[in-house]
């Protein structure tokens, strides 16, 4: 379990296939020192498990479905990674729950800066539209970040200059890939009908005949 807020952001010193399979090589001087053989960390929000280590280099094998559905497989030579530790048991906890299971990759839409702030916006795949919910929470390479925006095919979060500054947001644009998981509290809060959660435009109230239509549909 991580929380989404960065720890540091590591370079790519290798990514490639072994006789092991592919594994990823990281640069990471505050990280490496504090882990051991068997940890979990996240990188760009994927949840990996260090297999070796050494002065201020990690080492993960990475499986072909986590390259299939992550933005790792465009990983190359110094590419800038989010890192991020296991929550360890006591830790401070900010951010939201963030498992490291990605659900999916999606496109950059725009990244522009607005007054001091950043709005981000992302393409929504149709096949995961119903996990987004308005004002819940998203990881984006990781990063704990809030829906502010949803639209009919995207959606959109804003970033402080703090947030930009000290993850790998800082080098994105718009056409490349970023890694998405979608709040695991906020996907309990899928509407019967399947639609995504959208900004309400008017006040609703609950009624009796509302309650047994969505009891009917479900049977």
């Amino acid at each position: 379990m991580f929380t989404g807020l960065i720890e540091e952001v590591g370079r790519v010193l290798w990514i490639r296939m072994t006789e092991r399979g592919t594994q990823l090589q990281l640069k990471a001087p505050k990280l490496a020192p504090a882990v051991a053989v068997g940890d979990s960390v996240a990188v760009n929000g994927c949840c990996l498990t260090v297999n070796a280590y050494r002065g201020e280099q990690l080492r993960f094998d990475v499986l072909e479905e986590t390259l299939d559905r992550t933005n790792l497989k465009q990983l190359r030579r110094d590419s800038p990674v989010n890192l991020e530790r296991a929550l360890a048991a006591g830790a401070p906890f900010g951010g939201h729950f963030v498992q490291g299971h990605i659900d999916c990759s999606a496109k950059v839409i725009s990244f522009d800066r607005t007054g001091e702030d950043y709005r981000l916006e992302v393409d929504l795949p149709a096949d995961f539209a119903h996990y987004a919910a308005y004002k819940g929470s998203v990881a984006i390479n990781g990063i704990s970040l809030t829906i502010a925006e949803l639209l009919e095919k995207s959606f959109a979060a804003w970033i402080i200059p703090h947030t930009k500054r000290h993850t790998n947001i800082d080098n994105i644009g718009a056409g490349d890939l970023v890694n998405i998981e979608f709040d695991i509290l906020a996907s309990l809060r899928r509407p019967i009908s399947g639609s995504p959660l959208r900004c309400p435009s008017r006040r609703t109230f609950l009624s009796f005949d509302s309650i047994t239509s969505a009891q009917s549909s479900i049977n």
